[in-house]
């Protein structure tokens, strides 16, 4: 099953996502963003991210991470974010192609969103060690890139910095 991701240009942005507007677009990797984790060799990364909306008071999100070097495909994540209508409390609703499926839930304070790992559920066959938590910040900086830093937990390895990359929006 294939996440939505089209902005339908037809559809009125509904109010209740008028707090995370400025998500909205295509964002590509200037740079080749840094991965790494104990567990793992360090690692550069391009990435693309689409969100979008068809009308609803939700986001529709995509996101498309490739080696820097080799281009092979690395990672994919598709989902929906949804606010808290009256609040800044924001959720990402997050599928894995690693099979991991993730709840992280914050707040939007300006244009910078801090989540956290609310739920997990994994496939029974996931590659150990298992994740047991994310946290991930998005900030809009005054030049007008976006910024993603990824922080995470597992099994063996207590939280701490695996991704970090910045994008600008090319639609």
């Amino acid at each position: 099953m294939a996440c939505p991701v089209n902005h339908t240009a037809s559809a009125e942005l509904n109010p209740a996502i008028l707090p995370l507007d400025w998500l909205l677009g295509t964002w590509e990797s200037e740079e080749p963003g840094e991965g790494c984790f104990p567990t793992i060799n360090p690692f550069r990364y391009i990435e693309t991210l689409y969100f979008s909306h068809v009308g609803q008071p939700v986001i529709n999100f995509m996101f498309n991470a490739f080696h820097a070097e080799s281009k092979k495909p690395l990672h994919r994540e598709c989902g929906f974010i949804r606010i808290q209508p009256g609040t800044n409390r924001v959720a990402f609703i997050i599928a894995q192609n690693s099979g991991l499926v993730e709840i992280e839930e914050g707040e939007l304070t300006g244009q910078q969103l801090n989540l956290q790992t609310h739920a997990l559920a994994r496939i029974s066959f996931a590659k150990e060690p298992h994740v047991q938590q994310i946290s991930r910040v998005f900030q809009l900086r005054p030049d007008g890139r976006l910024e993603q830093t990824v922080s995470m937990a597992t099994d063996n390895q207590p939280l701490m910095q695996h991704l970090r990359i910045t994008y600008h929006r090319s639609s």
